[in-house]
């Protein structure tokens, strides 16, 4: 080599240009033959003429690509990778379509989905409101289940409240002792305290088999269950005598018991009230009290009295 040339071998030296100068053609630069090639001698051939370079024909893209699909590049200067040999694949993976007619973005059917929820809730609201009222119906039906069928029984003791009936609704007859019919050995007398009848006087002689008092009770204004009261006085045992009704003897016993509590046979301190509960006929009716066979009848008989329907006081 010498100063100013470092060699006209070496493709980064080649000078395509080089035969113009006069240094290049000195070295042996030549100008373009028919072949192509110029510049120094065993240079690399780095140019082609305008218009050589050769590209793989491409089919002319359709006129209308189907759904879906890239249409291909009609320039006949450019061809994508793919196209050459061991390219890229050119499968094309359609849009996935859906029964709803909707696409992958689309969120579910929530409005369905609203009312759906919002017809469970009414349904369940009614059917627990049908069920209540069905059970208030059966509570209502199973509470009213007082009993407005009469009894004969009779009370063993006076009770300040009462059970059924409208005794006050209706004036019925009261009897004081003096005016009873006296059985047999029965009469009246004023000398115990406490009586309510006129006078203080009240009966007295019952203690002993086949005594008794009859009561003709007129002024009944219809058949039905009344109220039969009666006043009296006992002490120390209690008892209870014999109650016939229209000939028909009534219950057990009509109970006399002491329920005033006296036990040093003072008279005037167990003065109190019984009652029963007796059937009687629309019109006249005959009430008695006697003492029979196995009766206690130790007791100061007072006033009798009626009330309509089944009462305590």
């Amino acid at each position: 080599m010498t100063s100013g040339n470092n060699g006209a071998s070496t493709p980064e030296d080649d000078d395509p240009f080089g035969y113009l100068y006069a240094d290049g053609q000195a070295n042996g630069a030549q100008p373009p033959s028919g072949s192509g090639g110029y510049g120094y001698p065993g240079s690399v051939n780095r140019v082609r003429a305008v218009g050589q370079r050769q590209y793989p024909q491409q089919a002319p893209a359709p006129a209308t690509a189907p759904y879906g699909q890239v249409p291909q590049q009609s320039n006949a200067h450019y061809a994508a990778p793919e196209t050459f040999p061991g390219g890229a694949p050119t499968t094309q993976h359609p849009m996935q379509s859906y029964s709803d007619g909707g696409n992958r973005g689309r969120g579910p059917n929530t409005k369905g989905l609203l009312i759906g929820a919002i017809a469970v809730v009414a349904a369940v609201v009614i059917g627990i409101g049908v069920a209540m009222a069905g059970g208030d119906d059966k509570d209502n039906a199973g509470g009213s289940g007082a009993s407005t069928t009469p009894s004969t029984s009779q009370s063993s003791e006076p009770s300040a409240s009462s059970s059924s009936g409208g005794g006050d609704a209706v004036d019925l007859p009261e009897i004081d002792a003096k005016a009873l019919n006296l059985g047999t050995g029965v009469t009246t007398a004023a000398d115990v305290d406490g009586a309510t009848s006129a006078g203080g006087v009240y009966v007295t002689g019952l203690n002993q088999t086949g005594a008794s008092v009859t009561w003709n009770v007129s002024g009944i204004p219809k058949a039905g269950v009344y109220t039969l009261f009666a006043t009296y006085s006992t002490v120390d045992e209690d008892q209870s005598m014999t109650l016939t009704v229209n000939g028909k003897a009534f219950g057990s016993k009509l109970n006399f018991g002491n329920f005033a509590g006296v036990k040093d046979g003072d008279f005037a301190k167990g003065w109190t009230k019984t009652y029963a509960w007796p059937s009687l006929n629309k019109g006249t009716n005959t009430i008695s009290i006697s003492c029979q066979d196995g009766d206690k009848c130790n007791v100061l008989l007072d006033q009798l009295s009626l009330k309509d329907g089944q009462v305590e006081n």
